[in-house]
């Protein structure tokens, strides 16, 4: 079980040459469950209005490209919320704290380019 990045998410409509065989064999098997967090939607709904993200739809484009790949959408639990508060500063980035934190109690995989996630100890595809 594994969930990714809005920005893995949203590179991987527009062109899947840029992952890593893992990351792709990880993505394409359908024997994985693959979740994103709601946490996503917020961050793409967030650096879309502020110009960083250019989806044409904003975050009803998002919603498809998670729909249309077979993710699930993981809520935001309060554990998550009280995980970040016990992580380390390697990474400043809420969002990415989120993610890290939902991870670690979910036990799942990120699939992310990140260089900062992996000294979470949060394993990392990629």
């Amino acid at each position: 079980m594994f969930y990714w990045t809005p920005i893995q998410c949203s590179g991987w409509q527009e062109t899947r040459r840029n992952f890593s065989e893992a990351a792709k064999t990880a993505i394409l098997n359908d024997g994985n469950q693959k979740f994103v967090s709601i946490a996503s939607a917020w961050e793409v709904a967030v650096k879309n209005s502020i110009g960083k993200f250019r989806l044409t739809d904003g975050v009803q484009e998002f919603y498809k490209m998670v729909d249309s790949n077979g993710f699930l959408m993981l809520p935001i639990d309060r554990a998550y919320i009280v995980r970040v508060e016990s992580l380390s500063f390697h990474h400043r980035d809420p969002f990415d704290r989120l993610l890290v934190a939902t991870a670690l109690y979910e036990d799942l995989a990120i699939v992310t380019a990140d260089e900062h996630m992996p000294a979470y100890g949060v394993p990392c595809i990629w």
